[in-house]
């Protein structure tokens, strides 16, 4: 996994307005709680943060706080509706050997069998792993699965090291028949609308 250094300062200010005034100068508001300590408030520089969080379950080494450096991974990262800029971050205090939840991308790999179409249900997926070796993200091989094929959570090999914690019958995905679609109806329905048209042609015949 990733582990990014990054400096913080304490926030002393607190509301709305010292919010915008720490973003203003380029910095993300950020609580940083756990293992029943008292939370902490502080900001961390945007730009640094941003490129930090476009990595899954980034594990941040939060250097210049008073009692040393402390490792915390993203719980809850609010960002602006509109323009997507970061908002806010809360941080989870983790130690090393760890285990914690986190969520997994669900990485489709591999070409789906000729005439199938795939269907992913689940993008994320529940996994305990240690904190400081988080999996980036648990691949899912679809070659070789045939049109109906269905996969469910229990159906996935989990990196080494994570257990799965999302329900076992979760559904995944599953291949459907991507010509099913496409084919033209027949049937009861296709005959009335033959019945009509030609109903239709016998009156302007008259």
């Amino acid at each position: 996994m990733s582990e990014v250094r990054i400096a913080a300062e304490p926030r002393t200010e607190f509301g709305k307005g010292a919010a915008r005034r720490t973003r203003r100068a380029g910095k993300v508001p950020a609580v940083l709680y756990g293992h029943g300590t008292d939370p902490q408030h502080i900001s961390l520089p945007g730009h640094d943060l941003m490129l930090a969080l476009k990595t899954p379950n980034v594990l941040l080494t939060i250097e210049g706080l008073g009692g040393g450096a402390e490792l915390a991974l993203p719980k809850d990262v609010q960002r602006d509706p509109v323009r997507g800029f970061l908002e806010h971050v809360d941080l989870l205090l983790v130690k090393r050997g760890e285990k914690v939840v986190v969520d997994l991308p669900v990485n489709v790999i591999g070409d789906v069998v000729p005439g199938g179409q795939v269907a992913q249900t689940v993008v994320e997926i529940s996994v305990e792993a240690e904190a400081t070796n988080i999996p980036v993200s648990v691949d899912l091989d679809i070659s070789g699965l045939t049109i109906d094929s269905q996969v469910l959570a229990k159906d996935l090999k989990l990196p080494s090291g994570t257990t799965l914690v999302a329900d076992d019958d979760i559904l995944i995905l599953q291949i459907s028949d991507a010509t099913a679609a496409t084919e033209p109806e027949t049937g009861a329905e296709g005959e009335e609308a033959e019945g009509g048209a030609a109903d239709g042609e016998g009156e302007s015949a008259e």
